[in-house]
């Protein structure tokens, strides 16, 4: 099982943008409070989150709570301050793709904690960063494509 594992997320639309990619893949979302945002019934529905009913989502009061629940032995930490690139990672069992909030990312003391295990996507030294939307959806597929797409290859033949 994949998991995409949010860090105090802030905005709504990248959090609903990585549900969506989440439902298309079958990860697991994982959100660590504080949300910046409400997820109650009503403010999916306003939201026009149509999909929200196909992503697995849970909710944690903290990281300790996260990792009482799930453990942290495939944890993986992304981060533009990371030491190694992502591409260097093994991803073929189940991953959880640890990303932090959009104005500060992830605590230092996660990054020290877990630094043999925290990855970053290249860019140019001048950019900032990717959108977390963006980032998600790079690290998750690519996962998935060293997993060999499990369960996804089914659709897309074009008929002649």
């Amino acid at each position: 099982m994949n998991n995409i594992v949010l860090f105090s997320p802030e905005i709504p639309q990248n959090t609903g943008a990585i549900a969506r990619t989440c439902a298309a893949t079958g990860a697991a979302l994982h959100l660590i409070k504080p949300l910046g945002f409400d997820i109650s019934d009503a403010a999916v529905r306003r939201a026009g989150l149509d999909y929200w009913h196909l992503v697995d989502v849970r909710v944690y009061e903290s990281f300790d709570e996260y990792v009482e629940k799930n453990g942290d032995a495939d944890l993986w930490l992304l981060s533009t301050k990371a030491p190694r690139c992502y591409a260097q990672a093994d991803f073929t069992g189940g991953v959880s793709l640890l990303f932090g909030r959009e104005t500060s990312g992830l605590p230092e003391e996660l990054m020290r904690r877990y630094r043999s295990r925290t990855l970053r996507i290249p860019m140019k030294p001048r950019a900032r960063s990717l959108n977390l939307a963006s980032s998600a959806s790079i690290i998750l597929y690519d996962a998935l494509r060293q997993q060999g797409f499990p369960g996804l290859m089914e659709r897309g033949v074009l008929a002649a």
